[in-house]
């Protein structure tokens, strides 16, 4: 056990995995972390995903990840699930078109990492690209010849008092985190350009950034209930079971007039944290988001789930921006019961204040195999 355990830190740590997540993903300590919170950032996903998972994954013995990773010590997660947070993301969203090569198509998406060798040959800080690639339902379940990830995982459309949440769909997706812009740029060159002639039919790239040392553009602290400890973060966003993650993407774009005409008082409320220290409101409504993710009003209580966000900033001032939400789980359920509380599809029918302040645009899940499933469709 204490051969895996190195095992599994070492793991980590190559993917670039710190004691803490970095520059808009968590603060120095786990403490930090506890203490701050969510904005509109992390109104989708952190702001009040914390220990939960703990209770769902704990063993007889008290140990909460290595007993579970033993079950699969072959499988490693992808560089972007756990590794840490750099300045600038990537997201590349990408439909092809019906009736393609799929095993074609899968072969370039499992060569990301030779890919980003090319671009990023050295283990440089400023210049290390994290990346994971991860596929839609109906993709990898024929790329696969029909296995598909071992849990049901599709996205179902949701619509609340607030707002709704298109499914929009999508077979290949590819998250790449660096500190250096021009990298990411570069990479998402190679990877479109990879694919067979006429076989996309419509592919998105969104470029993610820390504004203000780890805010949200609402000015909110963004997602700092991060797990911090490299183990926390296995067991949240790993299937001990495959070494896969489920994933979640969501594109928002902030309705700007509305957040800037209300008072920070009012924007707290719909939030339950303080604007400047993001401390939990004692008081606060059961639509504010951190009451819609942790299941009650009461202060300091569990979180029933948790996840793993890597979630950034994007866009320009004088066109569209919001938040480009990602967040990575061991189960399908972490994912479900976050999008359900925030439209009211559960028993108090209750929708999350936050989405009077932001409007999501698309979403859907992917699953990201283990490095080792991934190498199958290479």
């Amino acid at each position: 056990m204490a051969t895996f355990y190195k095992a599994a830190r070492t793991a980590a740590r190559g993917f670039g995995a710190g004691a803490a997540f970095r520059r808009g993903l968590a603060t120095a300590s786990a403490g930090t972390a506890r203490r701050a919170g969510a904005g509109v950032g992390a109104l989708l996903a952190g702001a009040a995903l914390a220990t939960g998972g703990y209770r769902l994954y704990k063993n007889e013995g008290g140990l909460t990840i290595l007993p579970q990773l033993m079950a699969a010590p072959s499988s490693t997660p992808q560089p972007s699930v756990i590794g840490e947070g750099k300045t600038f993301s990537v997201y590349i969203w990408i439909h092809l078109k019906p009736g393609v090569n799929v095993a074609e198509c899968a072969k370039v998406a499992a060569s990301l990492q030779q890919k980003v060798k090319v671009l990023s040959p050295t283990s440089d800080e400023d210049d290390a690209i994290l990346a994971g690639v991860g596929f839609g339902p109906a993709f990898y379940k024929q790329a696969t010849a029909g296995a598909g990830a071992p849990l049901n995982y599709n996205y179902a459309y949701r619509k609340g008092a607030h707002g709704e949440m298109p499914s929009t769909g999508g077979d290949i997706f590819i998250h790449a985190k660096s500190n250096n812009y021009s990298k990411l740029f570069e990479l998402t060159q190679t990877v479109v350009r990879s694919f067979p002639t006429r076989t996309i039919q419509k592919a998105e790239d969104y470029y993610g950034w820390t504004f203000q040392e780890g805010r949200d553009l609402s000015g909110f602290i963004d997602g700092t209930e991060n797990p911090a400890a490299e183990e926390d973060r296995l067991r949240v966003a790993v299937n001990s079971k495959c070494g896969g993650s489920y994933c979640v993407t969501q594109r928002w774009i902030h309705q700007h007039d509305v957040i800037q005409n209300n008072k920070d008082k009012a924007l707290e409320s719909f939030i339950g944290r303080g604007k400047a220290d993001s401390v939990e409101l004692k008081n606060k409504t059961i639509s504010s988001h951190v009451a819609r993710m942790v299941g009650t009003t009461t202060p300091g209580q569990p979180k029933p789930f948790e996840l793993v966000r890597h979630s950034q900033p994007y866009g320009t001032v004088c066109g569209e921006s919001g938040l480009f939400f990602i967040g990575y789980a061991a189960s399908p359920d972490n994912l479900n019961y976050m999008l359900d509380r925030m439209v009211g599809a559960d028993k108090d029918g209750q929708s999350d204040d936050i989405m009077r302040l932001t409007e999501c645009v698309s979403g859907t899940y992917w699953y990201f195999p283990s490095q080792q499933d991934l190498k199958k469709l290479a």
